[in-house]
């Protein structure tokens, strides 16, 4: 992993320099221009989340069940990621609400439970930080609840009545503009690949944290 973490890292530069380009060539939605373009680095923003939601999820279940010490540092670090890319898709939904909405927020049952997974995983790190002692296996807890949450966060705009378009909205696209359609899965590739970097110094730093750790115990010894 640490040999392809440079090559990907560099892939990656290459692929975000390019992104600007492709997004200023694809064609401008009929409706709302130029703001439209918020889309191709929103959408991914999520897709990243649910990836890192994912991994968390299933890490702290391993570690809640299985006591396994490397899944709990996974988990942590899937949090950590969560948190940051879920920040990012809520502040771009935001300006991009501004202009399709004409407000800044709307508590619809979308961006409702989109904050509240936001928050479940912001308290997530706080438990895991300084919950104290068996801090650990409530924030895997909690990480298992964040994940059992995400499924409404994307089901709810086809369940309840929401200004968030449905969750067909890419199927639409890429049958209307296969050029919108392209630019958006190359910019969630790239932020994905970005996603992975991020995740992988994350779990690194936890296993060196670990690593230090032992050998405070072992001079204490």
């Amino acid at each position: 992993m640490k040999k392809l973490f440079v090559p990907v890292a560099a892939i990656t530069a290459l692929m975000f320099a390019y992104a600007p380009i492709a997004i200023a060539n694809a064609p401008y939605e009929s409706t709302m221009r130029l703001v439209q373009k918020i889309f191709y680095f929103h959408f991914p923003a999520w897709m990243a989340l649910t990836v890192s939601v994912t991994i968390c999820t299933v890490a702290s279940a391993l570690y809640l069940f299985k006591g396994w010490a490397k899944a709990d540092r996974i988990a942590v670090a899937a949090a950590e990621v969560t948190v940051i890319f879920g920040l990012f898709g809520l502040v771009s939904g935001s300006l991009w609400g501004r202009k399709a909405w004409g407000v800044w927020w709307q508590w619809d049952a979308r961006l409702t439970m989109a904050f509240l997974l936001e928050l479940i995983f912001f308290g997530y790190i706080l438990v895991r930080n300084y919950g104290g002692p068996g801090a650990e296996k409530l924030a895997a807890a909690m990480g298992i609840f964040g994940g059992a949450t995400a499924p409404f966060v994307y089901k709810s705009v086809d369940w309840w009545r929401t200004v968030h378009p449905k969750t067909s909205v890419m199927t639409t696209l890429g049958e209307t503009s296969p050029e919108m359609w392209f630019v958006v899965w190359f910019c969630t590739f790239t932020i994905l690949l970005f996603m992975g970097l991020l995740l992988a110094a994350r779990i690194r730093l936890e296993e060196q944290r670990a690593a230090l750790d032992e050998l405070y115990l072992a001079a204490e010894d």
